[in-house]
């Protein structure tokens, strides 16, 4: 007998909760609509405005938050989301804190596209994450490993986020770390024989035929995107070429002189990212995106200046 609780593979691209009577959660529907994003960047914004250029720049998502400051990470404000959906055509996406069911709760009754259950805002729950399977509308979780991104997609994540650098300091090393780790892993397991997949699944602390899927696909199960670092459109273009399906983009792209060009070039390195020609023609003047705040104070330091 099949087991009732497990994720089944439809065709070669996306998964489906069992549960085929309850149209509401139909998992493979979530999917979809987060398969909708491939290809894309998603930018994080602040304010209305910023989400305008990202719209204008072709970001194929926004993703709204608190200006980074100290102190907890919260929802943003529900009157904020609205005004952010009512200014833009774009899907947009708001984040929720771990565990934050409630805060869930109301984004889906804000009438968000889709909620990300951040472990970079303050955590709410530090044992246990949100049941995604009991929300209409799709989620994204981080991950840094590739147990860590399937335990995330057992408990009903349609989209992960391979995270790499959380200080917003611009520095990717990590992010290709993750993803290569995450990438390399797959990798071993497409070669392995069917009994050897118990062992790794205990190894990776894996759901086992959530492994025997990615097995099976010969990639993760959901729409994977790169979050962390990525601040210029080589970077972008890296993400995608070690395999990932879009990228996150940081609101400190907008810190830039030319915010609109910015992004745009980010998106256009995302979409032509195996063309080098492309990639050198939208990195022409950009190097001012690349400072971070941090950059900026060791250059200060060194010249003997306060920051």
């Amino acid at each position: 007998m099949a087991d009732e609780s497990a994720v089944t593979v439809y065709g070669n691209n996306a998964i489906t909760d069992p549960s085929k009577n309850n149209n509401k959660n139909n998992f493979s529907v979530k999917v979809g609509l987060a398969q909708m994003l491939r290809g894309g960047a998603i930018i994080e914004v602040t304010t209305v405005d910023q989400a305008k250029i990202a719209e204008s720049a072709g970001a194929c998502c926004v993703i709204v938050s608190e200006p980074s400051g100290s102190g907890i990470q919260r929802m943003l404000d529900p009157a904020v989301v609205k005004q952010i959906q009512r200014s833009v055509n774009v899907p947009v996406m708001a984040k929720a804190r771990v565990g934050h069911f409630v805060e869930a709760q109301i984004l889906e009754a804000v009438g968000v596209d889709y909620i990300d259950e951040n472990e970079l805002d303050s955590v709410a729950d530090e044992d246990h994450f949100i049941n995604k399977h009991n929300f209409q509308i799709p989620f994204v979780c981080g991950c840094g490993s590739l147990g860590e991104g399937l335990r995330r997609v057992r408990e009903g994540a349609a989209m992960i986020r391979t995270q790499g650098d959380r200080s917003g300091s611009g520095n990717i090393a990590e992010t290709v770390k993750h993803v290569r780790d995450v990438m390399g892993k797959i990798r071993v397991l497409t070669n392995m024989d069917e009994d050897e997949v118990f062992t790794f699944a205990k190894e990776l602390g894996a759901p086992y035929d959530i492994l025997a899927q990615t097995k099976q696909m010969g990639r993760l199960p959901v729409v994977n995107f790169a979050s962390g670092g990525i601040v210029t459109p080589a970077d972008a273009a890296l993400m995608m070429q070690l395999g990932c399906d879009g990228v996150f983009v940081g609101s400190e792209v907008f810190n830039s002189v030319d915010p609109y060009k910015s992004v745009r070039a980010i998106v256009q390195a995302v979409r032509n990212y195996n063309d080098a020609h492309i990639l050198a023609k939208v990195s022409n003047g950009l190097n001012d995106v690349v400072a971070s705040s941090s950059e900026v104070a060791d250059v200060m330091t060194s010249l003997n200046l306060d920051p």
